[in-house]
């Protein structure tokens, strides 16, 4: 009864049944039996010998099929499809890498001008600087070595107030009443010396 307590119920063989008696050799032996006596089936062999036969089956199913024209041209035309596909998605790319090169050397051309613009800028404040009458005078002065005018330079001269052009009222007269013809013959006579 002890036994029974702990869980022991008594020897009733191996558990897994790894008998040496259980395991079938994988060979025959040749040793010929009498044929009066029923033998046993091997099943081991049968099962091996079904399953030949399905690996058989599958390799006969595997060879291929002719396909029809109808399947071929199908298969032809999705070939087709992905290939414009794949053309179409590639084209997009290339004009958008195209794009991102354009955009990218319009950015650096922008930056090149404006520093240009900002050296321009410095360059003109440079001339206004130098152009600057006090900057002029300093380099007449020290390069050229010239002077301000003083009094001892300056030459005063008097002139008579007698008008030298004396207007008639002839010649006034006259070109108004000459035709606008006559002036032209006059102008042509004069250029030409003909008197």
């Amino acid at each position: 009864m002890a036994n029974r307590v702990y869980g022991y119920q008594g020897y009733k063989g191996y558990q897994f049944e790894t008998s040496p008696k259980k395991i079938q050799p994988e060979y025959e032996p040749t040793v010929e039996r009498d044929k009066s006596v029923p033998q046993k089936r091997d099943i081991n062999k049968e099962v091996k010998e079904k399953e030949v036969q399905k690996k058989q089956e599958n390799k006969v199913k595997v060879q291929p099929k002719k396909m029809s024209k109808e399947e071929l041209n199908k298969k032809i035309k999705l070939v087709c499809y992905i290939a414009f596909g794949f053309a179409v998605l590639f084209t997009i790319s290339y004009r958008n890498s195209i794009i991102n090169e354009k955009f990218s050397e319009k950015e650096e051309l922008k930056a090149e001008l404006a520093e240009i613009q900002k050296v321009n800028e410095q360059l003109e404040v440079g001339i206004e600087n130098e152009l600057n009458l006090t900057n002029v005078e300093a380099v007449a002065k020290d390069k050229l070595g010239m002077a301000k005018l003083n009094n001892g330079q300056k030459v005063y001269i008097s002139l008579p107030k007698k008008e030298y052009v004396e207007a008639t009222s002839e010649g006034i007269k006259q070109s108004e009443n000459q035709s606008v013809y006559k002036n032209f013959i006059n102008k042509v006579k004069d250029l030409l010396n003909i008197k």
